[in-house]
C-alpha cells in the first residue's frame, strides 16, 4: 500500500511499509497422494467476472467464492490444516517476528554499469574520455577474450526479488494490514508474497 512511519513502545520512530494482507480464500488444496506434495492454493483480490476464463469461473465457484485476480500456491508444513473455502487473513503473522517478503523490483530499462553496477566511471578532466563508459572488459592477446561476469550496461530491474528477515512492527487485524519495517522490493500498488521468515526461528512479537 505504500510506506508510512510510526512510533514504537519506546518512542522511537521507524519507516514502515503498509501491506494489505488478505483476506486470501483457499481455493484447492495439493496432496501428497494426488500431486506428490502438499500445498494450498490462494485466491486474493476480487476480480471482475468477464476478466476470468470460464474454466477459472468453474474453479472459483468451486471452491465457493467470487472470481480473484490472483492465485498463488504454499506448501504446507506438517500439521498445518485448512480446508477449501477457508479465509486467511493477517492473523496469521499473530506472534511472529520477521518475514520474508517476495515481489517483482521496478523495471529502469537500459541502464549503464554507472546507474546498473555502482561503477566509478572513468575521470572527467586532465584528458579522459571514459566518464560513464565501461572501461576496460577483458585482456588483449590472452585468453583475448571477454572476462567472465564482467559487468556491463543491459536491462535492470523487472526480476523476483526476496528480502529477507524484515521485521514486523504492527499486526493490524481489523484492516487486514501488516506494518513492517523498511522497505519491500516493487511499487506501491504492487502485488508481494508474504512468508514466516525461514531464517529468523524466534517467534516472539
Amino acid at each position: 500500500m505504500g510506506m508510512t512511519q510510526v512510533f514504537d513502545d519506546e518512542g522511537r520512530r521507524v519507516a514502515v511499509t503498509a501491506i494489505e494482507v488478505g483476506p486470501c480464500v483457499v481455493t484447492q488444496l495439493k496432496t501428497k497422494e494426488n500431486d506428490g506434495y502438499n500445498a494450498a492454493q490462494l485466491a486474493f483480490l476480487d476480480q471482475k467476472a468477464h476478466r476470468v476464463t470460464k474454466p477459472l469461473r468453474g474453479h472459483f465457484k468451486k471452491a465457493g467464492c467470487g472470481p480473484k485476480r490472483f492465485l498463488k500456491e504454499f506448501s504446507l508444513d506438517d500439521g498445518e490444516e485448512v480446508k477449501v473455502g477457508d479465509t486467511l487473513a493477517v492473523g496469521l503473522f499473530e506472534g511472529i517476528s520477521h518475514v520474508d517478503i517476495t515481489a517483482v523490483t521496478k523495471g529502469r530499462g537500459f541502464q549503464g554499469v554507472v546507474r546498473r553496477h555502482k561503477a566509478a566511471g572513468g575521470r572527467w578532466t586532465h584528458g579522459g574520455h571514459s566518464r560513464r563508459r565501461v572501461g576496460s572488459i577483458g585482456q588483449c592477446s590472452y585468453p583475448a577474450n571477454v572476462a567472465k561476469n564482467q559487468t556491463m550496461p543491459g536491462q535492470m530491474g523487472n526480476v523476483v526479488v526476496t528480502q529477507q528477515n524484515l521485521k514486523i512492527v504492527q499486526v493490524r487485524g481489523a484492516d487486514n494490514i501488516l506494518l513492517v519495517k523498511g522497505a519491500v522490493p516493487g511499487p506501491t500498488g504492487g502485488t508481494v508474497v508474504v512468508r514466516k521468515a525461514l531464517k529468523k526461528k524466534a517467534v516472539k512479537a
